[in-house]
């Protein structure tokens, strides 16, 4: 007999945890509530990154004339940045590839052998689940459930114009004025992008600069970049409430300022898709703000249960959710297991220009005493960006003044995420600085400057003689 699985949440942690058991010979049952690719195909990553791409093309636009791309009347003053945006025909496709993308992976579930209930579930015990009336028996469960966005009492979304960033696909028009609260990844992602679609924008942001969390020279360069186009960054300012008066939003910072638009965007963090679960009933551990406790191979607190994705709280990453959903069927089948290493994972903001990182932060190795060295350059100064009319990012590269491992890197610019693949490599499998460096590149190409980054670093020298 086979081994019996079952699966709670159709996202990315869980639709990979269904392929990898299935492909092992298992019996799987997913069940899905909302729709097949979870959060991040429906609401999140592939409708959010669509608008992006819009946007991104306007970027790309406005460097034409540059180029020398005139206007049809031969002048130089082709304003490009004033292309008009249907934000209904946006809309519209984001919603076909939105279908698409999830009919993809419904074709690929089906075509592996499993089942799919459209339904809630709701754990009765660590080896049982109901389900539209059934109970399924497992032998394995996975709960990769998601999360939802964070709403503040004083700033409670109606739809219309206070929204989260899964109300934005309704909009018939560009916003006059967005006003973004939040400059973590969602908000800036989202200010960049609807600035350079047309709107006036306005991001408040709690820390004195926008993605605290990333590499310090790279929020700073993004932030500039903010300043230049146009938008109102306010920095130290934190919302207390957002009222909709009907013809617009009115913000409130806890300064007593009062901030006035046509839209409001709430981007304050998201909360775990784990109540009316039957967690407790199961077993199942959860940390003081609801999110599941798993261990580096997705097990929770209860034997034979499983956890991926955003409802564990781990790294909001749909790459994330993945990987632990591999893992989790892995070790429950079985089959071979490399526990979930954070340090490897490779992520990007896509904002324009983007900012990709890997490895180790220099906060990070700063923190635990290790000998490193920087290398940097400017893309400005690569052949194929001057051709391109790129003259904004960098590549960075921390290599190990004893080994000449690469630790870690960062590169900010277009299509950085893109870019990243080859020095996530690198950490991933312990590459030093001269690996990297003696693989040939293309000539012009942008990836040449991460050759060159690398090959500064070549003969390192720990400065203290250790």
């Amino acid at each position: 007999m086979s081994t019996r699985v079952v699966i709670i949440g159709g996202g990315p942690g869980g639709y990979e945890a269904a392929l990898v058991a299935a492909g092992d010979g298992a019996s799987v049952t997913l069940i899905e509530r909302q729709g097949l690719g979870g959060n991040a195909v429906l609401t999140d990553v592939v409708p959010s990154k669509t608008i992006i791409a819009t946007a991104e093309w306007r970027s790309i636009a406005s460097r034409a004339p540059q180029l020398g791309i005139r206007d049809a009347d031969g002048s130089d003053s082709a304003e490009f940045d004033e292309h008009l945006v249907d934000m209904a025909a946006v809309n519209a496709r984001v919603g076909r590839l939105v279908r698409k993308q999830s009919g993809d992976i419904a074709a690929r579930l089906e075509a592996a052998g499993v089942r799919v209930i459209d339904a809630q579930a709701r754990l009765v015990s660590p080896t049982t689940v109901e389900a539209a009336g059934e109970t399924l028996e497992a032998d394995a469960i996975l709960i990769a459930t998601g999360a939802r966005p964070r709403v503040l009492p004083d700033a409670a979304p109606d739809g219309v114009r206070i929204l989260t960033w899964t109300q934005l696909y309704s909009l018939a028009d560009v916003p006059e004025h967005l006003i973004v609260v939040g400059s973590g990844v969602t908000g800036a992602e989202f200010a960049g992008a609807y600035r350079l679609l047309g709107a006036e924008v306005t991001l408040v942001s709690s820390g004195e600069r926008v993605l605290s969390k990333e590499d310090p020279e790279a929020a700073q360069v993004v932030q500039d970049v903010f300043a230049s186009g146009g938008m109102t960054v306010l920095g130290g300012a934190r919302a207390q409430s957002v009222v909709n008066t009907g013809a617009g939003v009115q913000v409130r910072l806890a300064d007593g300022r009062v901030v006035e638009g046509s839209h409001c965007l709430m981007a304050v963090g998201s909360v775990p898709n784990t109540q009316e679960l039957g967690l407790e009933a199961a077993g199942v551990a959860v940390d003081e703000r609801g999110y599941i406790l798993v261990d580096r191979v997705s097990r929770t607190s209860a034997r034979g249960v499983y956890a991926a994705g955003d409802c564990t709280g781990v790294l909001p990453l749909a790459s994330v959710a993945a990987t632990q959903g591999r893992i989790a069927m892995a070790h429950a089948l079985g089959d071979a297991v490399q526990p979930l290493d954070l340090g490897l994972v490779a992520s990007n903001v896509f904002t324009t220009p983007e900012i990709a990182s890997v490895g180790a932060t220099e906060a990070q190795l700063v923190e635990r005493g290790i000998f490193y060295e920087v290398s940097r350059l400017d893309l400005a100064r690569n052949p194929r960006a001057k051709m391109l009319g790129i003259d904004t990012g960098f590549v960075k590269i921390f290599g190990h003044t004893v080994t000449g491992q690469i630790l870690g890197a960062v590169i900010v610019g277009s299509r950085a995420s893109e870019h990243i693949y080859p020095l996530s490599l690198a950490v991933s499998q312990h590459l030093t600085v001269d690996q990297v460096a003696s693989a040939f590149t293309v000539y012009p190409s942008l990836s040449g400057t991460t050759s060159e980054v690398a090959r500064r670093l070549h003969g390192m020298r720990d400065p203290r003689g250790r």
